[in-house]
């Protein structure tokens, strides 16, 4: 069981959320519902969406913090369409191809002209960031058509046509990254980039994917986004990109690249998720949520750091003791005695 749990930081993280929502609930009655349980996952699917493309790009030894930026351009750009009457198909289509558009800009950057993918990303940002802002001269899109929001609404299922979308798009990641070879491609390069060159491994076109998948989610994300509220601001997806690392690095991404699950982007998301929503239900002021959320973040790591170096200590411990045994046995040192005549003669 210690060697399961050590192991194993997507098992451990679920575990503290399980406990997470039982001590919420307790303190807050009702919390515990399939009402509160539909609206996390509805609450998470933005967030969802931008940390699964985060989290490609991790894999291969990068960063982006662009997708934000990604998200709110996006999002600018199919609410501009549907605004001037392009039907809502072809407004997606669009969208998520500036998506792309956007991630392969990025992996252009970091891979032929080598720029450091935190440095290419930062730049990135900004440039947009301003995009967005010239196309809308700085001014919120509004009165987006009732089509668009009615992919947020949850249909006789249960659950909204985007939820639908997100799921697909995780069972997708997931499936390509772990029954793939190319999907595989992304843990070697991350791993050891120079190895899978030797490997006969495109490490360019890998990255380059990456970064193209990233963005195409992050438009996802927009289009979610868009749905939700009804409406955009001029600040739309600011900020996500770093909730994204953490909800990462939250479900046992490395940020060293070649480690990481989709179930563990999951649990991370749904935990920050959870969170945000129980200050909701414990009727804390709105401006305590970031600090309490931040806190809660950094305990929980830290925790799940002590945790697992004393969980390793057990495990080592335990093998110590069945590899050496019980009893020693003592071989007596034999005696020493003087030389005798003849050994002397010799």
């Amino acid at each position: 069981m210690l060697d399961f749990f050590a192991r194993n930081r997507v098992a451990t993280l679920f575990g503290v959320t399980v406990l997470a929502f039982i001590l919420i609930g307790m303190a807050a009655p009702g919390y515990l519902s399939l009402s509160t349980a539909s609206v996390i996952m509805s609450n998470s699917l933005v967030l969802m969406t931008v940390a699964l493309g985060t989290m490609l790009v991790i894999l291969t030894r990068n960063i982006d913090v662009s997708s934000g930026s990604v998200l709110g351009l996006s999002a600018v750009i199919l609410g501009l369409l549907l605004n001037n009457d392009v039907g809502l198909v072809p407004a997606i289509i669009v969208c998520l191809i500036s998506g792309a558009l956007a991630g392969l800009f990025n992996g252009i950057l970091v891979t032929f002209f080598s720029v450091p993918s935190i440095i290419a990303t930062l730049g990135t940002l900004g440039l947009f960031r301003g995009i967005m802002l010239i196309l809308t001269g700085g001014k919120w899109i509004e009165e987006l058509p009732q089509s668009l929001k009615f992919l947020a609404e949850n249909g006789s299922i249960g659950i909204s046509v985007l939820t639908v979308a997100v799921i697909i798009a995780l069972a997708g990641v997931w499936a390509i990254t772990r029954h793939t070879r190319f999907g595989r491609y992304f843990y070697a390069v991350g791993d050891n980039r120079e190895a899978a060159r030797h490997l006969g491994i495109r490490v360019n076109l890998v990255q380059i994917s990456a970064f193209v998948a990233a963005g195409v989610l992050a438009a996802l994300a927009g289009i979610i986004f868009a749905a939700q509220i009804g409406f955009i601001p001029n600040q739309a997806g600011n900020g996500v990109e770093l909730k994204a690392i953490a909800a990462n690095v939250l479900g046992g991404v490395s940020l060293l690249g070649g480690s990481g699950s989709v179930p563990g982007v999951f649990v991370g998301v749904i935990f920050m998720t959870s969170i945000d929503s129980a200050l909701v239900f414990l009727k804390i002021p709105a401006f305590w949520n970031d600090f309490i959320a931040g806190a809660v973040l950094l305990l929980v790591l830290l925790l799940d750091g002590r945790v697992r170096i004393a969980v390793e200590k057990a495990i080592r411990a335990k093998r110590y003791a069945v590899h050496t045994p019980n009893k020693t046995t003592v071989i007596p040192a034999k005696p020493a005695t003087a030389p005798t005549a003849q050994e002397t003669t010799q």
